[in-house]
């Protein structure tokens, strides 16, 4: 999926009320650009970090600049639009592209089931179970390699494991699925350390018959796409 309008580098000054972000751009202008990450950023929001923003015209937007990557160097690249992968996920389920996922008649996006909930996609076809799928967007990693979920505290994120193991519990079929959004990830796993009862609830859904699977995606300053399965271990 491509940027609509071509990425520019600049760099981070400050992120600050979870969705606003100074920076610098190469001309040397400082101005806020929107930052559609609602999580913690761990390890993607300090200053100096060289970034890529997209610039926009829309009158109806009141800032004119949106953060999209981080940028790694030698070629790597963190997506920070927590927005942007479902939209490119939306195209790959739909042509059946996504490995695990083939097969289905419709792709319906943000359907409501459970407790005041709403399934990212829930997937139907004939003669199969419908398909429940969470997506939850990845972009920590403290170590080489190693992408983990979550960077922060999620009773949401728990409260969406709870609902999916009730699906499967049902008999339709439950996914949760990890989309990391770093060029650098070889694998996937939990960060128990920062969120132990969401790791706990985790095992708790595996046990109930939820599936768990990860996808990485090719990041450039032009697109973002996804790429390929990446192995997930519970912790």
């Amino acid at each position: 999926m491509r940027f609509q309008t071509p990425l520019v580098p600049a760099t981070l000054i400050r992120r600050y009320k979870r969705f606003l972000a100074d920076i610098r751009l190469d001309d040397g202008r400082e101005v806020t650009a929107h930052c559609a990450n609602p999580g913690s950023m761990l390890g993607l929001a300090g200053e100096g970090l060289r970034i890529w923003v997209e610039p926009n015209d829309d009158p109806k937007r009141k800032l004119k600049w949106a953060w999209k990557l981080v940028d790694h160097g030698g070629g790597h690249f963190t997506g920070v639009d927590t927005a942007l992968p479902n939209r490119a996920l939306k195209l790959a389920l739909t042509a059946g592209e996504v490995p695990g996922l083939t097969g289905y008649d419709t792709v319906r996006p943000e359907q409501q089931y459970g407790q005041n909930s709403r399934i990212d996609f829930l997937l139907q076809g004939a003669d199969r179970p419908d398909a429940y799928v969470e997506v939850k967007s990845v972009t920590l990693s403290r170590q080489p390699g190693l992408a983990e979920f979550p960077d922060s505290v999620t009773a949401r994120g728990r409260k969406h494991l709870e609902e999916l193991s009730l699906v499967a519990q049902g008999g339709q079929r439950a996914v949760m699925l990890y989309l990391v959004q770093r060029t650098d990830a070889t694998r996937v796993t939990l960060a128990a350390d920062i969120d132990p009862a969401y790791a706990a609830a985790a095992r708790q859904a595996a046990a109930a018959g939820v599936e768990f699977m990860a996808l990485d995606c090719a990041i450039t300053p032009e697109e973002v796409r996804l790429n390929a399965p990446l192995p997930f271990a519970q912790t």
